[in-house]
């Protein structure tokens, strides 16, 4: 992907300015904002790859603003918030989020996630062979062509991290992966404390492709050891 286009949205001109510092020296080109107002506008306008969100924001904070967002587009989101709770990182990321960067942060390390966040979206949408796009489990299809999750015929919304994990999961039937394995392939980048990110999208992906969430038929846990899914 050449020179992407990044959005940068946080009310603190400081916190502003040191990330457009380090990805302007990565060869992006960098919008700020320091309100969400003009965000939906600003995607399309600016043909933006990712947007780099504050939670804490006046007037629009970063969850009404990622709602805004994930009405309209699919580019990659990463939340950069100084509320560093698990409730908050957990709302962030079903909310539509692709990542969650704590403040105080290491700009290399969100830059580096910037990186894996980018190269997972083009990888996702570039085009596959014919022969191998198509995954069936009885009641259930996945078209990795068309990006299209079906159940009984009927599509299913899925955000791309569910859609993510669940194409690994189904790509390799039976093969069981940790959840180190799931976070590092899907994130590209080394997993720290990820056990709470990855359970949360298990959970929600259950509740949309199963039909007894709690009684799963395809995407099975292996107690001590991770996720596989069964056919």
């Amino acid at each position: 992907m050449e020179n992407p286009h990044i959005l940068v949205v946080d009310d603190e001109k400081e916190i502003t300015d040191l990330i457009e510092i380090y990805l302007t020296q990565e060869g992006y080109t960098v919008e700020k904002r320091y309100n969400a107002s003009s965000l939906i506008d600003d995607i399309p306008r600016y043909h933006i790859d990712l947007v780099i969100l504050d939670i804490m924001m006046p007037e629009i904070d970063g969850i009404q603003a990622l709602k805004m967002i994930r009405e309209k587009f699919n580019v990659p989101v990463i939340i950069v918030s100084a509320k560093t709770a698990d409730n908050d990182k957990i709302e962030g990321l079903l909310t539509g989020a692709d990542d969650y960067v704590s403040k105080p942060f290491n700009a290399m390390e969100l830059v580096a996630r910037v990186k894996s966040q980018l190269r997972r979206y083009h990888v996702l949408n570039k085009p596959v062979h014919h022969s191998s796009y198509i995954i069936e489990a009885t009641d259930l299809m996945i078209d990795t062509q068309k990006k299209l999750v079906t159940l009984d015929g009927k599509p299913l919304a899925l955000t791309r991290i569910e859609y993510e994990i669940l194409v690994l999961l189904a790509s390799q039937p039976g093969t069981v992966f940790s959840i180190e394995d799931i976070f590092e392939k899907i994130w590209h980048v080394k997993s720290h404390n990820s056990n709470n990110t990855i359970m949360v999208h298990i959970r929600k992906l259950r509740e949309k492709i199963e039909r007894q969430p709690r009684n799963p038929r395809h995407i099975k846990t292996v107690w001590g050891v991770g996720y596989k899914f069964e056919l």
